[in-house]
């Protein structure tokens, strides 16, 4: 089926040809400019210059520019709060804002393109098929860290605006776009947006959803558990305490425990469909000391999924009370507990479609994608968390979560698909246009 060329809402049809034109004549200065941002290495704390990047890529583009260091005694004390171990010396956050002289005086509405900067560590270099952080183009794919989730997300905030422009118009309603930090490991980055005052009656968030839209998404809690061993010399092991087999003793319990959840799923209608909704994952573990020696502790990091209308407080409990229940069974940990200790994310669920507001932004998005790819706008329910929650949860603000086919992000040789982002930029220029009004140069 051909794309429909036709209006959009009130968006005249020559109007959304002349956008999508505009995003595919400097397309390739996207992909460039994506490459470029991959060529930053913006694991958490090392955000800064990628930061830099854009806070002179949107100053160039005439957005006023907001770029701030992160204080924690910002945003504690709302609700969504993740509790951190590390300090925000070198975190940064960044925001573009165009704002019209008269504001949504054509009945324009305002949106924030959200997306976050910073990418997961790469593990071993050797198990790559060529560097991270240099991108790889093949095809319609580009290689790197971070390509898929979410540089190229990020950079189609950018290139969406661009394509108004170059059409000859710009929006008639406020437009803020954001790149934040710790999406990966708190979402504090985009709690600080709220916490500084930026709302907007809708958001876009192009984290790699595949072409689809994302109506329900998992919460997640972190926990990092410390169990205490009795050592002695590895010849007398016998008459000691090993913290890392101790360790896996927790471990079992919890596999039990994520079986159990995942037994619960037809009493959550989001997630009822999914064969395994909750990810239970043990994604870091270290102990002892000396190989001759029985360790005396062994720590490991907990990522626990639960349900988008789960209370994440009795979730936690729960997950407390296995640890600390399977541990009673030790005479050894029954006298010395294990520690656990919050670290990182404390994210609710959260469900779009839940929102009695997000049928106007969500209609039109449909609209949108159905102009570019000439097919119904598919949804999908999520295992993970974005941190379209904050927007949604917090703000009353439908948090739009829609972006391009990526493969093996977190993995190996991540990459995005060109054409995805090529399309899906398309379409959230069009939203752009419709949702924010146009004005014309």
């Amino acid at each position: 089926m051909a794309p429909d060329q036709g209006k959009i809402n009130m968006l005249e049809d020559n109007i959304a040809t002349a956008i999508r034109n505009a995003v595919d004549r400097r397309f390739e200065d996207q992909v460039d400019f994506t490459a470029q941002l991959v060529g930053f290495p913006s694991t958490r704390g090392n955000e800064a210059t990628a930061q830099d990047f854009m806070a002179d890529a949107m100053a160039a583009r005439g957005l006023t520019v907001d770029r701030w260091k992160l204080d924690i005694d910002d945003f504690k004390h709302l609700p969504g709060f993740s509790p951190v171990s590390i300090d925000y010396d070198n975190s940064y956050n960044v925001v573009g804002a165009w704002r019209p002289e008269t504001p949504g005086n054509n009945g324009g509405k305002s949106l924030i393109l959200n997306g976050h900067i910073d990418v997961v560590p790469e593990g071993p270099l050797d198990m790559w098929d060529s560097p991270p952080y240099e991108a790889r183009r093949d095809g319609d794919r580009l290689y790197g860290r971070g390509a898929g989730d979410m540089k190229a997300g990020l950079v189609s905030c950018l290139f969406a605006y661009d394509a108004l422009v170059e059409a000859g118009y710009r929006p008639a309603a406020n437009v803020f776009v954001q790149s934040v930090i710790e999406e990966e490991c708190t979402g504090n980055g985009a709690l600080a947006c709220l916490a500084r005052g930026y709302r907007a009656d809708a958001a876009i968030i192009p984290e790699p959803s595949g072409d689809t839209l994302f109506n329900a998404q998992t919460g997640t809690i972190w926990q990092q558990i410390t169990v205490k061993g009795h050592p002695v010399h590895a010849s007398r092991a016998t008459e000691g305490f090993n913290a890392i087999k101790a360790a896996y003793v927790l471990i079992q319990a919890l596999e039990k425990l994520e079986a159990k959840w995942n037994g619960e799923k037809d009493q959550h209608k989001h997630h009822c469909g999914h064969h395994h909704p909750i990810n239970f994952n043990i994604g870091k573990i270290a102990g002892g000391d000396w190989p001759a020696s029985v360790p005396a502790w062994c720590t490991f990091d907990l990522r626990a999924a639960i349900f988008a209308d789960d209370d994440i407080h009795a979730r936690a409990r729960e997950l407390e009370d296995c640890i600390q229940a399977a541990a009673a069974q030790d005479p050894h940990m029954s006298n010395r507990p294990p520690d656990i200790v919050y670290q990182g994310f404390m994210a609710e669920g959260f469900a779009l479609e839940d929102m009695e507001n997000a049928a106007e932004p969500v209609s039109l998005l449909g609209d949108c994608h159905q102009a570019v790819y000439g097919e119904e706008l598919k949804r999908s329910v999520i295992t993970g968390t974005t941190d379209a929650r904050f927007f949604g949860l917090y703000a009353n603000t439908p948090g739009l979560v829609y972006g391009p086919r990526s493969v093996d992000v977190h993995g190996f040789n991540e990459w995005v698909d060109l054409e995805s982002v090529r399309k899906s930029t398309q379409a959230i220029a069009l939203f752009m246009a419709n949702w924010c009004g146009l004005e014309k140069i």
